[in-house]
């Protein structure tokens, strides 16, 4: 039986090119995983195995590996940090005990780092933060750490302070200790010498520990009592309440350095054993009935319990499809026979793995608090939880957004038709936020995803990957309709041939809802007018209606129908009856409805030199942007705003030809808003066009 007190599942996540993947590897340098470093910059990281992560330097699908520190095993699972695919974050989040920010010394706080700090706040995932990139041009970590309190609200609990700044970066100060750990030009990790702190800083560092073990403290009365007596504790002392306030959120231990440098990330392993929490001593994961509701009852993190896993991730490669799972109560052993909880089918355990980034090592048992990968799992998706047959329970599943933008894609024959078939099965099942459908008219097939990045990818691995050849067509916004008016209407269906005929009578209300509260069907038919027994083919007649709205055929939101009452014939009326004279009311009397047409909005933050911030603005103002505020950073200014998807396709050339190069951006769904009048003449336009190109 393993001891889980000494299990750390811990996730590395931030803005995107903070440097999460490089400090990765060295934390896998560290620990012995690896014995040669991989630059991201040279498309050699470890974790960044796919080709596409390697040309663009960036982290497209989070990677987990296993490695030891201290007699302590680390489940580590390194994220992408762009907006798009902010999907992979929130999956990985929900499985893991505790997180490092990672945070650029010069960029701070940037927008991503945001969402995803929201997003832990929200798994109540535990953290520490690390500042990374101190020796860059413009790095201050106490600004970082002031924006950590102002942007992210959240209470930085200054572990270590820097020694020098910029390129005369080079050690930290170890506030605990009172030493200072100074590292030579070598760029090895174990070259640095321990110190006392140096005389220019003895006053900065007392100040910072004051700060530090007043916060401790706090986390425990008798030990409060002590020091307000005077009476320091000891260090080990002081770790305990420090643990204690980082498991409950209360703050978060802050360290700095540089991984690219090799500076500063033992401390970083260190606080992960000394302050972060094991499997045992997270809040359970609650669970639900079959219906949603929760029982009442938990996964307690148990290697004897009932067997509870959670599938958070599926991927496919060369051996078959990877199924990786977070094992929350009860042990896995090979030959085991799990229930899928949502499919009711049972799942056999083939061959189960540690994983290494896409290496992979064999194991015969996995217990609660390990996360693995099962080889070969065919019915199995992201969210799933694998029970004990005998005992079966389902855990919180993940909510994923929906998509905001799409794109067609044609095969260029039959062969490449049969190939993207295939191929859009396997990337649909390893990505929750990426939709595939065929487009029923046309016959063409329709991609949709979060972003224009997020498309571009998935259309470079269909074509590289699967060897897919296929024309793409231009980004489409999602947009979607609603109604603006109530209105009291009734329809009756009647249809009389030879034999039995068809006979339907209701009267309705339809009305606007507030935004996100979808579509509601009440009956409020009393008498018996409408049999009981007519109700549901009445709603399922109104509900499959929803996907084409009256004014462009954009899914319909939020509105709300009630039947009031209606009238049947005992011989002609019939469940097909009712359904089609609902779906024939729809029609009839949505467009009396004022549909209002409704675009998706998308949370902007671009970063751009100061002498360009004119021109930046006046282009977003032309894309029809509301600009929400302007913050001075270290190099750059950072401008916030709300844009219209449908405006920012191709943004990113127009921003790097105005700021040469400089101007960085991301963006993510807002909200859904009413499109003015130009545009929804516009949109009419391109669907009337895409009508009759579908006829020819």
């Amino acid at each position: 039986m393993k001891d889980l007190s000494k299990y750390r599942n811990i996730g590395i996540f931030a803005h995107v090119d903070a440097g999460k993947t490089t400090t990765t590897e060295r934390i896998l340098k560290l620990t012995g995983k690896i014995h040669k470093l991989g630059e991201v910059h040279d498309g050699a990281a470890t974790t960044d195995f796919m080709d596409q992560e390697k040309e663009r330097g960036i982290t497209i699908q989070s990677a987990a590996t296993t490695c030891f520190w201290k007699d302590h095993q680390l489940n580590v699972i390194d994220t992408p940090g762009h907006v798009d695919f902010t999907i992979e974050v929130y999956r990985s989040l929900k499985v893991l005990d505790g997180g490092i920010g990672v945070f650029c010394g010069s960029g701070g706080v940037e927008p991503q780092s945001e969402t995803n700090w929201r997003y832990a706040n929200d798994s109540k995932v535990a953290r520490i933060i690390y500042v990374n990139k101190l020796d860059r041009l413009g790095a201050d970590f106490y600004r970082v750490v002031d924006q950590v309190k102002k942007i992210l609200g959240a209470k930085p609990l200054v572990m270590v302070l820097p020694i020098g700044t910029e390129a005369d970066f080079v050690g930290i100060v170890d506030l605990l200790e009172r030493k200072a750990y100074i590292w030579d030009d070598s760029g090895l990790p174990e070259n640095y010498v321990v110190k006392d702190v140096p005389a220019d800083m003895v006053e900065k560092v007392e100040k910072y520990r004051a700060e530090l073990i007043e916060t401790a403290v706090e986390q425990d009365d008798d030990v409060l009592e002590a020091y307000l007596e005077g009476n320091e504790p000891d260090i080990a002392t002081i770790k305990r309440c420090i643990r204690k306030g980082t498991r409950d959120m209360s703050f978060f231990p802050t360290y700095c350095g540089s991984s690219f440098k090799n500076k500063g990330v033992q401390h970083v392993l260190d606080a992960v054993v000394d302050y972060l929490p094991n499997p045992t001593e997270v809040n359970p994961q609650p669970e639900i009935d079959l219906e949603g509701n929760e029982t009442g009852k938990f996964a307690i993190v148990d290697p004897n319990g009932p067997t509870r896993a959670l599938a958070f991730k599926i991927m496919d490669d060369r051996f078959g499809t990877l199924t990786f799972v977070r094992i929350y109560s009860g042990t896995i052993n090979k030959g085991d026979a799990l229930v899928n909880t949502a499919t009711g089918k049972q799942e056999r355990i083939g061959r189960m793995v540690e994983m290494h980034a896409n290496d992979r090592t064999l194991i015969e048992t996995a217990q609660a608090g390990d996360i693995i990968a099962v080889v070969g799992m065919k019915d199995v998706r992201t969210g799933h939880t694998l029970a004990d047959p005998k005992n079966p329970a389902t855990l919180e599943p993940m909510v994923f957004p929906a998509p905001v933008i799409s794109m067609a894609i044609v095969p260029r024959d039959k062969a490449n038709s049969e190939k993207l078939g295939n191929a859009l099965s396997k990337m649909v099942a390893e990505d929750p936020s990426f939709h595939s459908e065929v487009d029923q008219e046309s016959g063409e097939t329709i991609l949709k995803g979060m972003g224009e990045l997020h498309l571009d990818i998935k259309v470079d691995i269909l074509k590289r990957t699967y060897g897919v050849e296929a024309d793409v067509g231009k980004p489409q916004v999602a947009y979607r309709e609603t109604i603006t008016r109530a209105v009291s209407d009734s329809y009756t269906h009647k249809k009389q041939t030879g034999g039995s005929g068809q006979y339907a009578k209701i009267d309705y209300t339809i009305e606007p809802l507030e935004p996100g509260e979808g579509f509601v069907f009440e009956s409020a038919v009393v008498g018996g007018n409408v049999p009981k027994e007519y109700i549901p083919a009445v709603e399922k007649g109104f509900k499959s209606m929803l996907e084409k709205g009256p004014l462009c055929g954009y899914p319909l939101l939020d509105f709300k129908v009630k039947l009031t009452d209606g009238g049947f014939h005992a011989v002609d009326s019939s469940q097909m009856a009712f359904e089609i004279a609902a779906k024939a009311a729809f029609r009839h009397t949505m467009p009396k409805c004022a549909p209002q047409l409704l675009e998706p909005i998308m949370k902007v933050d671009v970063f751009v030199p100061e002498v360009n911030v004119g021109d930046v603005i006046g282009d977003l103002n032309r894309r029809r942007g509301m600009i929400k505020s302007q913050e001075p950073g270290a190099s750059s200014i950072r401008i916030k705003a709300d844009v219209p998807l449908g405006s920012m396709f191709g943004y990113i050339g127009d921003l790097r030809s105005a700021t040469s190069g400089r101007g960085q951006f991301s963006m993510e769904f807002s909200h859904y808003a009413p499109v003015p009048p130009h545009i929804l003449e516009q949109v009419k336009e391109e669907v009337a066009k895409r009508e009759a190109a579908k006829n020819k």
